[in-house]
């Protein structure tokens, strides 16, 4: 297997003609259960993933950086510190970098020019939080370069999301990201971002099937998360101690569906019973009932469907074909939705079979290819010296 230090060393020196002084990686991430749970105060279930996005970098004089991206392009590309206040047109990939050094000069902390090379084998726009990779190895890499000694990584990347990309996200990915343990779950919750470790049973396995449905969860995220938000406000007009809809329970929700809207209800019904999944999964794990266990992801994509509308036909394919595999003991879309991959929860000694059967069969049906790997728990970002 080629060494990515040895690897970044090589293309870095190509590329700007010096020696990095660092090396940091990110790791993408699943989300397991707890859809769109996080912004609302909830509790999702995670898994850092053996994807990862790694950099190389050094510092420079002035205030240039210069950033090479080999897989998305072939020039380096640059901009200035003093001119980043805000993103460039038609959704390019450099306002990521730009936008975490804008929102760490915000935070008063002093940045040089840099230079560094980026590399990945997260499949992007595809629901493993590529994004939130490279937010966290960037932010863990600037961390190490100049000194910054940070304490909020997660939320650096998060407003950089939210105030200079300008998607409405919660933390789980960027919490997943930095916090994962090989081996294990990542339990989070938000209101006091309490997080938590819980073994993932090994003989367990979760295969990822990409549909290839690109999504730009921007638009449509925002405007889900504005719907959990009415919710909440028409909710709290008639019980005032309602902070986030992580405080309402199944019963007054069906009491009060009379005065809300359709949608704010389904909305809520969505992150009320995804909160409940959290919680149920947990028992099920530490009594190793897998079947339970995999009826909750089935559960889970059957409110994205009716209740969150945040699915698509593919991804409801995928979910069926696993429903009638006896290989497969659970099935759903992971992360915002709107098209991006399934995660499919097998016994370890049958992922590989499965994984060749699922896109077998989806070819057959849809006229379409989807990829499928079998995903492992990885640890959190780290950052090296080179």
């Amino acid at each position: 297997m080629t060494n990515p230090h040895l690897t970044h060393l090589d293309l870095f020196q190509q590329a700007f003609a010096a020696k990095p002084t660092h090396f940091s990686q990110a790791p993408g991430r699943l989300e397991i259960l707890g859809n769109h749970t996080d912004y609302n105060q909830g509790f999702v279930l995670s898994l850092a993933v053996d994807r990862h996005t790694q950099i190389s970098l050094r510092k420079t004089q002035g205030s240039l950086c210069q950033l090479l991206s080999p897989q998305i392009e072939t020039n380096i590309r640059e901009f200035d510190l003093h001119s980043i206040n805000s993103p460039l047109p038609n959704k390019d990939w450099l306002n990521y970098p730009r936008g975490i050094a804008h929102i760490l000069q915000q935070n008063q902390h002093a940045l040089t020019g840099f230079q560094a090379l980026i590399t990945s084998d997260i499949p992007l726009s595809a629901g493993m939080s590529s994004s939130a990779a490279l937010e966290m190895a960037l932010v863990s890499g600037l961390d190490a370069l100049f000194e910054l000694n940070l304490s909020n990584k997660a939320e650096i990347g998060q407003a950089c999301e939210n105030h200079y990309i300008g998607a409405n996200t919660g933390l789980m990915d960027q919490l997943t990201s930095l916090n994962g343990k090989k081996d294990h779950l990542l339990l989070s919750e938000y209101r006091h971002l309490h997080l938590s470790h819980l073994p993932f049973p090994q003989q367990l396995a979760i295969v990822v099937v990409n549909t290839h449905v690109a999504h730009d969860l921007s638009q449509e995220y925002n405007q889900r998360r504005a719907e959990c938000e009415s919710a909440l406000a028409t909710l709290s007009q008639k019980h005032p101690d309602l902070h986030s809809l992580r405080d309402v329970d199944l019963p007054l929700l069906h009491q009060s569906r009379t005065s809300l809207s359709q949608e704010e209800y389904k909305r809520a019904l969505h992150v009320v019973s995804e909160n409940s999944r959290v919680h149920q999964a947990q028992s099920y794990l530490k009594t190793h009932d897998f079947t339970r266990f995999g009826h909750l992801l089935f559960e889970s994509h059957q409110s994205s469907i009716q209740n969150f509308e945040n699915s698509c036909p593919e991804l409801n394919l995928l979910v069926d074909i696993a429903n009638k595999s006896p290989r497969c003991l659970g099935a759903r879309l992971s992360g915002g939705g709107f098209g991006g991959i399934s995660i499919h929860l097998t016994r370890a000694a049958d992922a590989a079979a499965y994984a060749k059967h699922v896109t077998h069969i989806y070819s057959q049906k849809s006229g379409k290819e989807a990829t499928a790997f079998v995903c492992h728990s990885a640890d959190g970002a780290t950052v090296h010296p080179h």
